[in-house]
């Protein structure tokens, strides 16, 4: 795979005076307690598939790129945010995202010799080569950029769309509402549309978040011990990324809306009273595959988390659009790999997924962040330590910049960790989507795992 950069540039968000937030002025928005265990993490990354066999160099520099790039531009005037940095000035007990007047997205348009087919495709695809197609976001000690975006043309097969936020600035729903309005905009910026659509639109008061109880304290406190830096306490660097071997490939596996149904049949049978959504029983099945393709002791300890979105957990509620991070994880930890592996596996884990979920909406969010910082410690004596990014409800297929919905969207940033991604399938209701990146051999067992008890319903 040969990749030829051909340019780098910042697009400057569109001057709206009328904006709540106006790039004319300087913008300072600080981080909350729910944005501040994410300060020093890896970025997201993702990326979109877009077939388009018209995309010949001409169309697409005359045509798709600049459309691209007058609708992100329109766009950010709502995003302003994406377009600043993270600081942490000396004189301010925590970060702040700072947006001054001129800051832009940094955006760079590459082409690709690739086959595109195979690169967004479902199968097992080599990390090292979707990297390629994605962003460097650029961090240092006093420095850290929100939102950076890399388009990349395959001639005569497609473009794809390449993203890395920094997950301090915002989450999966923030990110994914922001590529829907950027695809809207693109969609409809010939129609003279002046406004987004009001579940498009971002909400910006965190008026409603209230650290009563020294939360962002807490939090400030557990992350520099994690970073072990005693020199510099406010060093935005990030930690080291995990350090890839050449045969790492990711690949999407997939369960269709009747694999769902049998699987909660199936569960019903044994417990009926369990919370059975098609997250609990989508990550249930992934992380039992998951563990029986590893093997070994069944004394082992293994762990798992995944986050919980809050907006509506909240008292008051905050808006569904609002801007930034409203999730934290909460997760089982230092239990036995037996128990997963056992015939009663699949149904432990969606005994466990299932009081997590229901414990959402009634534990304290200090007794969350308390166990946070205990799962820190699991991590380390954990066989095996399993997290979740995306959900099934964020509808990341519906990104139409105009010229049709993605083909293939994949989480790249899960190779940082024993990580699954989850999406909604793309053409069929009910279904899902389950991204893994693991060595080949260790991905031929999971696959193997995952079809064989398909088989078996």
């Amino acid at each position: 795979m040969t990749l030829h950069i051909i340019d780098i540039a910042g697009v400057i968000p569109a001057v709206d005076s009328d904006s709540v937030l106006n790039s004319a002025n300087l913008v300072t928005i600080p981080l909350t307690f729910f944005d501040l265990p994410w300060l020093l993490f890896q970025p997201v990354k993702r990326v979109f598939f877009y077939r388009l066999t018209e995309s010949k160099h001409d169309h697409f520099h005359s045509i798709i790129l600049p459309r691209l790039k007058l609708s992100l531009s329109l766009v950010l005037r709502n995003y302003l945010p994406l377009s600043g940095r993270i600081t942490w000035d000396t004189n301010e007990l925590k970060p702040s995202i700072v947006v001054s007047p001129n800051d832009a997205v940094l955006v760079t348009v590459a082409e690709s010799d690739a086959d595109f087919s195979h690169l967004s495709g479902y199968g097992q695809r080599p990390v090292s080569e979707l990297h390629n197609l994605l962003p460097k976001l650029p961090v240092s000690d006093d420095s850290a950029t929100a939102f950076s975006i890399q388009i990349t043309l395959f001639p005569n097969q497609g473009f794809s769309i390449g993203v890395a936020g920094h997950h301090a600035v915002m989450d999966g729903k923030t990110s994914s509402m922001f590529i829907k309005a950027w695809a809207h905009t693109c969609k409809h910026q010939l129609e003279n549309i002046a406004s987004l659509p009001d579940i498009l639109t971002p909400s910006y008061d965190r008026s409603l978040i209230k650290d009563l109880t020294g939360l962002d304290e807490k939090i400030i406190q557990m992350v520099r011990s994690l970073k072990g830096n005693k020199t510099n306490i406010r060093s935005l660097t990030p930690f080291p990324a995990r350090k890839l071997a050449n045969d790492v490939v990711l690949a999407t596996l997939v369960l269709s809306c009747e694999d769902i149904k049998k699987l909660r049949e199936q569960i019903k049978n044994v417990s009926p009273s369990l919370h059975l959504s098609t997250f609990v029983i989508s990550y249930a099945y992934a992380w039992t595959c998951f563990v029986k393709a590893r093997g070994g002791s069944g004394e082992r300890s293994v762990s798992f988390l995944f986050v919980g979105d809050f907006r509506e957990r909240l008292d008051p509620k905050l808006p569904a659009t609002y801007f930034g991070n409203c999730m934290f994880p909460v997760g089982c930890y230092n239990r036995k790999a037996v128990e997963f592996t056992e015939e009663k596996g699949l149904v432990t884990a969606v005994e466990i997924l299932s009081d997590l979920v229901k414990g959402l909406s009634s534990r304290k969010i200090e007794t969350i962040v308390k166990e946070l910082a205990e799962s820190f410690d699991f991590q380390k004596g954990s066989t095996q330590f399993g997290t979740i990014a995306g959900s099934t409800r964020l509808g990341i297929y519906e990104s139409d910049f105009g010229w049709g919905r993605p083909v293939k969207v994949d989480v790249v940033s899960i190779d940082q960790g024993e990580s699954f991604s989850m999406a909604e399938r793309r053409d069929e209701s009910g279904g899902v989507e389950i991204g893994m990146c693991l060595k080949k051999t260790e991905m031929d067992n999971v696959m193997a795992f995952f079809n064989n008890v398909k088989i078996r319903f």
